[in-house]
């Protein structure tokens, strides 16, 4: 996709507009875990979550090779359109964000106050999807994937960033949703000559990726019905999947209650709020701990976007 340049100039575009994010081990969780546990605070970015790096990115070159374009349209359930709303509106670029009926409240609310205009369609990512495409097309409008290279180049700075500020890392927790995430950190790692182990997180309600990782092909899965919006996708991308059975050693799949109790984890033993997709990474180490004691492990708390009632709902059951 890139090489080690591109890479480190995909860097220094992002710290012009924020500073690297910062990775600490806590005590508390190696505690908890019997493992050292480095937290990579990809919550700590201007959006909240790891995908305003990307939105930088894409714009980026978006203005470069077409500095007129009328504006951009994407599906979201949150955190990728934030990053495109946060990007687009620091390029001049208007976009239009489509999300599913009944999508999280505080992050339609967070996407309108950073300049987008927000159509509700469908009743989950894929049906938004079809109809941003469709709006692309009425409207000409540029499209914006949830998954490409630019957005790969754009998150594959924070493991950059992990790689080269942490001690050399045993193994590395990593949430997938569409792929971006994951796939930058294997590019990071294989560029910088590294050997950690990199694996996959996602939801025994939204497994598709686990499921067409083991079984060597894209499998579809019938629905998303998982309270971790940001890994509620139900149809793998298959270049990301390629990358993914390459470079990831497996895919772990986590419950809702287990990623609820990494949540309540994350408060008491650093003081940090996870979203659902955010903890899923420290869920899957809590799952697989006996084999991580003793060994250097890093997770990606990738963002702290989650709506206050479903904290008291699903993490607090008030």
């Amino acid at each position: 996709m890139f090489n080690l340049t591109a890479l480190e100039a995909a860097a220094r575009l992002v710290h012009g507009v924020f500073p690297p994010t910062p990775q600490y081990a806590w005590p508390l969780l190696a505690h908890r875990t019997g493992a050292e546990v480095w937290v990579k605070h990809e919550n700590h970015t201007p959006t909240g979550a790891f995908k305003a790096r990307g939105g930088l990115t894409y714009f980026d070159r978006l203005k470069r090779e077409r500095p007129h374009v009328a504006g951009v349209v994407s599906a979201t359930r949150g955190n990728h359109g934030q990053s495109l709303a946060f990007a687009g509106a620091r390029a001049g670029v208007p976009v239009t964000i489509v999300v599913p009926h009944g999508n999280s409240t505080e992050k339609n609310a967070a996407m309108r106050a950073f300049g987008a205009r927000l159509v509700e369609h469908g009743e989950d990512f894929e049906a938004a999807r079809l109809e941003a495409m469709r709006i692309a097309d009425a409207e000409g409008l540029e499209f914006a994937p949830s998954f490409a290279t630019d957005l790969v180049l754009g998150v594959a700075t924070y493991a950059l960033e992990l790689f080269r500020g942490a001690p050399r890392l045993d193994a590395l927790y990593v949430p997938i949703g569409l792929g971006s995430g994951i796939c930058g950190c294997i590019m990071a790692r294989d560029l910088l000559g590294l050997s950690t182990e990199i694996i996959g997180v996602q939801s025994t309600e939204a497994d598709a990726y686990a499921r067409s990782f083991a079984a060597g092909r894209a499998i579809e899965v019938p629905s998303a019905n998982t309270q971790a919006d940001g890994m509620a996708t139900r149809i793998p991308v298959p270049e990301a999947l390629a990358l993914i059975r390459q470079g990831a050693s497996r895919i772990v799949t986590v419950t809702d209650d287990e990623v609820a109790s990494a949540i309540r984890a994350y408060w008491q033993d650093t003081h940090n709020l996870a979203e659902g997709a955010g903890a899923a990474p420290l869920a899957a180490l809590l799952q697989e701990k006996e084999h991580m004691q003793g060994r250097r492990v890093a997770v990606i708390l990738g963002g702290g976007n989650i709506d206050l009632a479903l904290f008291r709902s699903w993490v607090l059951g008030a």
